[in-house]
């Protein structure tokens, strides 16, 4: 059995279900009641209800995560199973931020090896020497995906082999090794049934899945890391804008930039984010929901928002920047490229010049935190432009209200995207 199967003893199998949807289960072995049980962990609430509901097998030897007091366990059967404590959350008032779960995920790997004896453990904090690469020299990847409860009780993933493949994607390019496709899916699959009381109910949000690659091994000279770790953890959302699906109001960035020609714009790294952080608290500052930044060699073709693409619509025409190397190939916008296409639009992936933005019918954001985000106004140099009556447009609420009712299960899956956790 692969190593970063943390479904010990059991046997995962795949069936093709109704409605195009990829159906997972897994037939575990016999379970047994642990000293695990009692033992208690200083940064988790004390729950002795759901701690006699969770059925363990501990294994002997300590954590190495620099989590106090607390031994790494495997889980032996599908939590979903596992009738659980509900949450204390007023999921109407469900916002976009960390609400600390149960369990992660974690899996260590030395430079040039494969990574193995993938584990659940408690969530917390993680120890790591100040000397590590992902600290020093800022050797990380991260990923974003999401789990939706549909209304018969299932779990659904959103094309979670995609965020695998982007994962090792981004990996190459900063020089680490990365977990295979089938190790990403089962520690995913793993930490979303561990977790699966926090998945909100149908229609109130998500649980959102954030999968981290960092170079955790000692360094000081510049290179890369001897070791590395993946981990998963998990935060039930609601909107990423506080809008909700309203207008979004976006500056036109023109002094700084995301990204440039041979660099890392187009994976998913940390310093990515980090580098936006400025331009984005400037517009904030000054009302603006986000900042669109523009490419760096003359300042006219569209490149991305701060963490979402941009789409930009023409009568029955929808334009989105091209990838090549300084626009992150976003799963959402992969996707509704080819939602839009089947609905008939046209779709091109091209350089879209500042002029094309300003004279657009309609423009949207899309992203695995927004989903898709109309955007209400454009301001470029100080000239603002409104779209439609201020209100969310046509084309971007049609394409919505198809994906995310795809996502959640209320519609047949025709194009085979989400995964099926029973």
């Amino acid at each position: 059995m692969d190593g970063a199967a943390v479904l010990a003893n059991a046997a995962t199998t795949t069936t093709t279900a109704g409605r195009g949807v990829r159906r997972e289960s897994a037939n575990g072995g016999s379970l047994s009641r642990s000293p695990y049980l009692t033992t208690n962990f200083s940064f988790l609430p004390h729950n002795s209800k759901l701690q006699n509901q969770l059925r363990f097998t501990l294994k002997n030897a300590p954590t190495t995560y620099g989590i106090s007091n607390a031994r790494a366990v495997r889980v032996d059967s599908p939590l979903s199973s596992v009738p659980s404590e509900a949450v204390d959350i007023d999921w109407d008032a469900l916002g976009f931020g960390l609400v600390h779960t149960d369990y992660m995920y974690t899996m260590k790997c030395s430079l040039g090896g494969n990574f193995s004896n993938g584990e659940l453990v408690p969530f917390g904090n993680i120890e790591i020497n100040p000397s590590a690469g992902v600290l020093n020299y800022g050797q990380g990847l991260f990923e974003g995906l999401k789990a939706y409860r549909r209304e018969d009780g299932n779990i659904l993933l959103f094309r979670p082999k995609e965020n695998a493949t982007r994962m090792m994607m981004g990996a190459e390019r900063m020089c680490m090794p990365s977990p295979s496709v089938d190790q990403f899916l089962q520690a995913v699959k793993a930490t979303v049934l561990a977790n699966e009381r926090w998945i909100p109910p149908p229609g109130k949000g998500s649980l959102y899945i954030r999968p981290l690659l960092m170079g955790t091994g000692s360094i000081l000279g510049l290179g890369p890391a001897p070791e590395y770790t993946f981990l998963i953890y998990v935060s039930p959302v609601g909107n990423y804008f506080k809008e909700g699906l309203s207008p979004i109001n976006l500056l036109v960035e023109t002094d700084m930039h995301r990204a440039c020609p041979g660099g890392t714009g187009g994976v998913k790294t940390i310093g990515n984010y980090a580098a936006v952080l400025k331009a984005q608290g400037a517009a904030k500052a000054k009302g603006f929901s986000d900042v669109l930044y523009l490419n760096s060699v003359n300042k006219k073709l569209l490149e991305e928002v701060s963490s979402c693409n941009i789409f930009v619509v023409k009568g029955n025409t929808i334009s989105t920047p091209e990838i090549e190397g300084t626009i992150l190939p976003g799963i959402t916008r992969k996707s509704i490229i080819d939602m839009a296409r089947d609905q008939g639009f046209q779709v091109f992936e091209k350089p879209v010049t500042v002029d094309e933005l300003l004279e657009a019918d309609e423009v949207f954001c899309t992203g695995t935190a927004v989903v898709v985000s109309p955007v209400g106004s454009i301001t470029y140099l100080g000239k603002r432009v409104t779209y439609g009556s201020g209100g969310v447009g046509v084309v971007s609420q049609r394409l919505y209200s198809e994906l995310t009712r795809l996502q959640m299960g209320l519609v047949d899956d025709k194009m085979g995207w989400t995964v099926e956790l029973k």
